[in-house]
């Protein structure tokens, strides 16, 4: 990509002006993907709307009807970074958006429902793309649970271990779940709801699985909210099961050296001795996309009311 010139993109029916698409978001540096200490390559807006434009088919259905959190490096992952909520006004009026409610007002979110408005969003390095787990027309109904397996330091052979244990408590439970590399340092476990009960009681429920969990494994496993209580153990962290806050979307890049990818994954990837939470990148993430690790796992809606009754049984 020689110049500076713009250049355009088609999606659909909408053209997207792509400005600076040589700009480096991702500067070429130590420490690649994957951890392993490698070169990692130099990656530029182009590279970012290229990835966005391939991914599209395989992330929209994660993004539709979704309001956005936005997380912009407008000169880079070196740069200045900052949290975008509100729509600007000066995005095009065929961005679809959603007003929600907050303390003392509203806000005007951001909705991703086709190829054109990702790459849009790139365009305006957009890096990574964080989504409420509810959807518009029911944002205190989530049609989504997550775990998020946050360890002490890098270690992920501790999430690997935290994502069986947790993944077997959900089966006994008999709730489906996907895991997902979060392209930073662990994973998430995600069950898909059938959006019939609001965050409170979601966030509740994944409250007292996670200390179940934490309880029968209390040398390795914490629900600490401090992490200065947390010692090394690894952290269940439920957070994020609540009205406004947000999960980083299936398929998102990360503002990482490396450009590391959010990448959703199959229970058998799990035992891959090469897994890691950065472990595809723009650079091969879409041919895992390909592979639909996910298959058939997000049509699974389940309510939690059996799974309620079950898990306080468990707990006697």
């Amino acid at each position: 990509m020689s110049g500076g010139a713009a250049r355009t993109v088609r999606a659909g029916r909408h053209t997207v002006e792509v400005h600076r698409p040589d700009k480096v978001l991702f500067p070429t540096g130590e420490g690649g993907a994957g951890g392993d200490g490698g070169a990692k390559e130099e990656y530029t807006k182009g590279d970012l709307v290229d990835y966005y434009r391939a991914v599209a088919p395989f992330m929209l259905p994660h993004l539709r009807g979704r309001p956005l959190m936005l997380e912009r490096h407008p000169d880079g992952v070196d740069g200045p970074r900052f949290m975008q909520k509100n729509t600007p006004e000066h995005y095009p009026e065929w961005i679809s958006r959603v007003e929600v409610g907050k303390e003392g007002g509203t806000v005007c979110h951001t909705v991703c429902d086709d190829t054109a408005t990702l790459l849009y969003l790139a365009d305006q390095a957009a890096l990574t793309l964080h989504r409420w787990l509810s959807r518009a027309g029911q944002v205190n109904r989530p049609d989504r649970m997550v775990f998020d397996l946050d360890p002490a330091g890098d270690d992920f052979e501790a999430v690997r271990e935290a994502a069986r244990l947790l993944g077997e408590l959900l089966d006994e439970l008999e709730l489906p779940s996907a895991l997902m590399t979060t392209g930073s340092r662990g994973l998430h476990v995600v069950v898909p709801l059938s959006a019939s009960q609001e965050f409170d009681d979601v966030r509740e429920f994944a409250r007292d699985v996670a200390e179940v969990l934490a309880a029968s494994h209390s040398d390795r496993l914490t629900t600490a909210a401090r992490k200065k209580d947390r010692g090394e153990r690894l952290y269940l962290d439920i957070q994020r099961n609540a009205y406004a806050q947000t999960a980083v979307a299936p398929f998102t890049v990360r503002a990482r050296p490396g450009a590391p990818v959010a990448t959703p994954i199959s229970w058998d990837q799990l035992d891959d001795p090469a897994l890691h939470a950065r472990r595809w990148t723009i650079a091969d993430a879409v041919d895992q996309a390909r592979t639909r690790p996910w298959a058939g796992s997000m049509s699974r809606a389940r309510a939690l009311g059996p799974a309620r009754r079950r898990l306080n049984a468990l707990r006697g």
